[in-house]
């Protein structure tokens, strides 16, 4: 019974890898200066920088209908897939699990399994990437979800912003709202815990600010094999100098993937952002860490 894997764009996963393990991608919206379009294929993370840097623009967001949901599940079964296993952003964070989840209802539930990563971007994809894993070695529909499960469980999200101000308007600060007021000139380091954006740290610099992230993740990897991803928006150099960091200083590190962060998380944490995801949980293939993926993210 083939297990065929879907997601959302905002998993931002390279496009090499959607493409070499046949990961379905379903795309989220961006409104942007009067116009709707498809995440990635209409509305690139360069609009979403340049909207957010003009005063006066707005850039917003919706979860995919499950029309749409509907539609590439029925694509997938008509692929050859048996079963499927459907991964998506936070709950907490988007209506894109429960659009998914409609979308199930309607082909049936004994087919597609729908998951919560209760993460975003590669807090997403990681899991995404270990079904996908599972399925190609010929897993079944229910260990295929577990292991998305677990992977999920597995991974932790942290980012720095260079204002809250993006994820204020867009309502998905959490209980990170404590940081607001006179605190909007901090740089504050951010996680995903339980599906939602908490404060982790806030410092006054931007440099002391990449400092702890990297600190965080060192912390946190330990001795244990991880894999990692490195997320931005337009702040190529703070992402190149992370990734030469991270290499330098986590011996365990086993995969490590870098993509822009795509229109839809883009328009909550603004230009400038950086992040890393570390997942102790995805087995990586045979291959070194250098072969880090390029920074295309992946959308179907």
């Amino acid at each position: 019974m083939r297990v065929a894997v879907l997601t959302d764009s905002t998993a931002y996963l390279p496009r090499a890898l959607a493409d070499e393990y046949g990961i379905h991608v379903v795309p989220l919206y961006v409104v942007l200066a009067g116009r709707s379009g498809r995440e990635g294929e209409d509305i690139s993370s360069a609009d979403v920088a340049r909207a957010l840097s003009s005063r006066g623009q707005r850039v917003s967001t919706s979860r995919p209908t499950p029309g749409d949901f509907l539609a590439a599940y029925r694509a997938a079964l008509e692929a050859g897939a048996d079963r499927l296993v459907s991964i998506h952003l936070s709950a907490e964070l988007s209506g894109t699990w429960d659009a998914a989840r409609v979308a199930a209802s309607q082909v049936g539930e004994h087919i597609v399994s729908v998951v919560d990563s209760r993460s975003a971007a590669m807090g997403t994809g990681f899991a995404v990437l270990a079904a996908a894993r599972a399925a190609a070695a010929g897993a079944d529909r229910d260990t295929v979800a577990r292991v998305a499960r677990e992977a999920a469980e597995g991974t932790r999200t942290l980012f720095v912003v260079d204002t809250l101000e993006h994820l204020r308007r867009g309502g998905r600060l959490g209980s990170a709202a404590a940081f607001l007021g006179s605190a909007l000139a901090v740089k504050p380091v951010l996680h995903v815990v339980d599906g939602k954006v908490v404060p982790l740290e806030k410092v006054r610099t931007s440099a002391r600010a990449l400092s702890r992230l990297v600190q965080h993740v060192v912390d946190h990897a330990g001795e244990r094999e991880v894999s990692l991803a490195v997320h931005h928006l337009a702040a190529t150099e703070r992402a190149d100098r992370l990734v030469t960091e991270l290499r330098q200083r986590v011996p365990g590190l086993r995969e490590l993937h870098v993509s822009e962060l795509g229109a839809a998380i883009g328009a909550h944490v603004g230009p400038g952002s950086v992040g890393v995801v570390v997942s102790t949980g995805v087995p990586a293939p045979a291959q070194p860490a250098d072969g880090a993926a390029g920074d295309d993210p992946a959308v179907q």
